[in-house]
């Protein structure tokens, strides 16, 4: 069975602060040099495991200065799969689908979870499925460091959606592009269970950094708004710029070879 990642690397998770200091540092020069939105596209993005909108709150802002019409998810705290967190989640994605049309999801860690099985039940609006640090391979809480808190609350959750229990690689691959960024020094959950198989329309991006500060880290928020940036029919990998390749490691992919 896949162990949770080293305690020390669960220490460097003090990381994320310096972290979100250095991107509010460099985001008026991000706002400046991203990419914009092309056309109209709404943008919702989904937090983590015990954290809320205010986790989110610096990523939307600078993707709505570069021209999405960006939200969170306004269900509080992500307490895991509540049946009032997943019906909410349903119903907010079948209203913005009717007042917005297809959607792009931003998940981060377990809401990237939450967006995966989101495109798996709604398809035809989700436009494309964005993950950081979401460990979709694992088969069970026990293979993170948030282990205890998950499993505190257990009692809350519903039975009725597959998270964590179902390895993405046993099941059918998403219909929709989907994109996971991770980082090998990940100190909440394994990077190996945060890699996508090796099909047409998905990819994994590597950046340097912590779990906790991926939705702050610099050359995350780039590779998001490259890939939001993109037309839906003409998906291609993220291919960084030759002067930022320095900040994206080799990346690696889960191909069927690996997990069969």
């Amino acid at each position: 069975m896949a162990r949770p990642p080293h305690p020390l690397l669960a220490l460097m998770e003090l990381r994320a602060a310096p972290e979100l200091g250095a991107f509010a540092a460099t985001a008026p020069m991000m706002a400046a040099m991203l990419p914009r939105a092309r056309a109209e596209r709404h943008v919702l993005v989904l937090p983590g495991f015990m954290a809320g909108d205010a986790s989110t709150k610096p990523l939307r802002l600078l993707l709505s200065n570069l021209g999405y019409d960006t939200q969170g998810w306004g269900l509080g705290t992500n307490l895991g799969p509540t049946a009032e967190i997943v019906d909410g989640l349903i119903d907010l994605i079948a209203h913005l689908d009717r007042k917005k049309g297809p959607i792009d999801l931003v998940g981060w860690s377990l809401g990237g979870l939450f967006a995966r099985e989101m495109a798996r039940i709604a398809p035809s609006t989700i436009r494309q499925v964005i993950t950081l640090g979401s460990p979709f391979q694992t088969t069970g809480p026990e293979q993170s460091n948030a282990r205890i808190a998950f499993a505190a609350l257990r009692r809350r959750h519903s039975d009725d959606f597959p998270v964590p229990r179902t390895p993405s690689w046993a099941r059918e691959p998403l219909s929709v592009p989907t994109t996971s960024i991770y980082t090998r020094t990940d100190g909440v959950v394994s990077w190996h269970q945060c890699l996508n198989r090796d099909l047409p329309r998905t990819e994994n991006i590597e950046v340097y950094g912590s779990h906790c500060g991926l939705g702050h880290n610099p050359a995350a928020v780039f590779a998001i708004a490259d890939r939001l940036a993109q037309s839906h029919d003409h998906w291609q990998p993220f291919r960084a710029p030759r002067r930022f390749r320095g900040f994206y490691p080799s990346s690696d992919v889960l191909d069927t070879a690996r997990v069969a």
